[in-house]
């Protein structure tokens, strides 16, 4: 299963109450289809062979034989199929019947997963371990244990457990005893009826299992119209993984299909250190199937940074907003400081940087003006930024002082003896260093504190000046990517009612991000830092994928292709990809030594608390994976 990918069908089709014949027909036919999409784990709602609505049919004999004998026929109708089937029947063990799920396979049946929880509708305990043999069921003897895992031959890290009924929905969870015993993937067999609010509760259930347990979950409610004597059926179905819905349906013959990524659960189990092995007695069943290159046709958002529905993104950035606007203040307040000193450039770091100051120093009850905002022009400030710089900076009533660094960095290179027409990296790194000397020194003398502007992204690219903009004495950038950055920039250029800042803002949000480090033509922006380190919306979807969910670079690649398709060709694709994991080895020894600053995601750069890493280590298992690729 390439890359921990398996493909996955939640199905309800529509049946009839006690025709076990006719309700095999629809197993079935759905058996059929989900083959053709490439199916390998289907399941079904509890007593699909039923109904759930049989009452006390469930204890007479032609029910329990008619049972058994369309059983016989959907497993029979498996041969030569290696998916993983689970439909729901009952099952008689002696003088008790349970609800169950029949585990099938290729023409064989696996063994039954019984119902733990009884109700009035069956007797027997469903607690404890049990073979059925022949004699009780016609087919050979199985396992029938309501704790089981079944494990796949062909992906490892995928093992499935099996809810039915009242055992979904319990106060006792168990999804994390299912967990805990390895289950990537616990399928609900449900039996609930439709109400009002049957499917925002499943949908929460869904959501709040999955990700509390770090897990895929699989549900199927009994079909559309299945019963109308107490209680009327939707054919909900839905598959979740780790928090987020993947498929979702609703309605006749109900059929939710995705793919889940097993790969994905176990990094994130190996990284919260939760799920050592724990040996809860659970009996193993065994399901093997061709190992296949899944077609992906989940949908994987190209910022994955930032909230999937816009209507969730205002709030989103406030609450970013507030984080750095709160750390700033504690640090203020803690080092008794009463100014913020900010470089700004008219980019769009150092804009919401000074934005933020402000902010900050207005919630302590401090005039804007104790916020000094520098812009310091030299060889590559254009008049266009430059003019943003200033606008934002005073319409939010920071003090703005304009600083010309060229008769200084000239100074510098005659010192240190470096050509005036010599655009090396050390012409490029004099003018930030120069910077920095001058907001520190600012901020000394007026009580203050330089806040930093470079953002998260930059520092995995480490597309900044050791020492410069690198260095700050506290950067409330720290924890936000470019994409986050832009969206806060965005989000409060749309809000506000100030006319000259909205326009302000939005010209900035258009600027392409640039140092302004290399001598310009005609006012015109020629240094590029996308040119040199590619797209920051690239950049970030690296980063999550890589660092966030562990995934290699082959399949971060993969998943590029299927969100950014659209915009990159392959060779693209791989140029900044390879650019980014040579990047992310050769600036460690940027990040080892940050200045603080806050998170506002679970994932940060921080040496202390985030992303640690070796300044010397080597690039080349991440660069032999992309080779990979072909």
């Amino acid at each position: 299963m390439k890359h921990g990918f398996i493909k996955v069908a939640a199905a309800s089709p529509v049946i009839r109450v006690c025709d076990c014949d006719y309700n095999a027909d629809r197993v079935i036919e759905t058996i059929k289809r989900a083959d053709r999409l490439g199916v390998k784990v289907l399941a079904f709602p509890a007593l699909t062979l039923t109904g759930v609505e049989c009452r006390d049919l469930f204890r007479h004999r032609v029910l329990l034989d008619g049972a058994e004998k369309a059983l016989a026929r959907v497993v029979k109708a498996t041969e030569g199929k290696d998916m993983l089937v689970l439909v729901g029947t009952p099952v008689s063990l002696g003088q008790a019947v349970n609800s169950a799920a029949a585990a099938i396979s290729d023409g064989r049946l696996l063994g039954f997963i019984p119902q733990r929880k009884q109700t009035a509708q069956f007797v027997g305990d469903g607690g404890s371990f049990h073979e059925i043999d022949s004699d009780e069921t016609g087919f050979e003897a199985v396992p029938c244990d309501p704790d089981t895992v079944i494990w796949c031959q062909a992906l490892p890290a995928l093992g499935i457990a099996v809810e039915l009924g009242p055992d979904t929905d319990g106060v006792w969870s168990r999804e994390a005893r299912n967990a805990r015993a390895g289950a990537t993937l616990i399928v609900k067999m449900a039996d609930f009826p439709q109400t009002v609010y049957s499917t925002r509760d499943a949908e929460l259930s869904a959501r709040y299992e999955s990700r509390h347990n770090t897990a895929a979950v699989m549900l199927a409610a009994p079909g559309k119209g299945e019963s109308s004597t107490d209680n009327s059926y939707s054919g909900l179905c839905m598959v979740a993984e780790n928090g987020d819905i993947l498929s979702e349906t609703e309605g006749e013959d109900s059929f939710a299909v995705t793919e889940i990524d097993v790969e994905y659960l176990e990094n994130l189990r190996r990284q919260s250190g939760d799920f050592d092995w724990v040996d809860e007695d659970y009996t193993a069943l065994a399901w093997d199937c061709a190992p296949v290159d899944t077609a992906l046709t989940r949908r994987y958002s190209k910022h994955p940074h930032l909230p999937e529905n816009p209507a969730d993104l205002p709030a989103f950035c406030e609450r970013m907003l507030d984080i750095q606007v709160s750390a700033l203040v504690k640090r203020m307040e803690y080092a008794r400081l009463d100014h913020c000193v900010v470089g700004i450039s008219g980019g769009v770091d150092s804009t919401l940087a000074v934005m933020v100051s402000a902010m900050a120093v207005r919630r302590m009850g401090l005039p804007s003006a104790n916020v000094i905002a520098c812009t310091m022009p030299c060889f590559g400030t254009s008049t266009r930024t430059k003019s943003n710089a200033v606008v934002v900076a005073e319409q939010w009533g920071c003090e703005v002082r304009v600083i010309d660094i060229t008769k200084s960095v000239l100074q510098h290179f005659e010192d240190i003896g470096h050509a005036r027409d010599d655009y090396s990296i050390a012409y490029e790194n004099a003018q930030a260093r120069e910077r920095t000397q001058i907001l520190m020194d600012i901020a000394n003398k007026v009580n203050g504190l330089d806040v930093g502007t470079e953002d998260l992204s930059e520092f995995i690219d480490g597309w900044c000046t050791y020492n410069g903009d690198h260095t700050s004495m506290y950067d409330v950038n720290l924890g936000l990517t470019k994409t986050q950055v832009r969206a806060n920039v965005s989000h409060i250029a749309a809000t506000t009612e100030d006319k000259i800042l909205k326009a302000a803002l939005y010209d900035v949000l258009a600027c392409p991000v640039t140092p302004e480090l290399l001598p310009i033509h005609d006012d015109v922006i020629e240094q590029k830092s996308e040119e040199a380190v590619g797209s920051y919306a690239l950049q970030d979807f690296f980063t999550h994928h890589i660092l966030v969910n562990g995934f290699t670079p082959s399949k971060t690649f993969r998943l590029a292709k299927t969100a950014y398709g659209d915009e990159f060709d392959d060779a693209e694709l791989r140029r900044w990809l390879t650019s980014w994991c040579r990047r992310l080895f050769s600036q460690q020894f940027k990040r080892s030594c940050l200045m603080d600053g806050p998170a506002v995601q679970a994932f940060s750069v921080s040496p202390r608390t985030g992303l640690r890493l070796p300044s010397d280590g080597e690039a080349a298992l991440f660069l032999k994976d992309l080779e990979s690729i072909g």
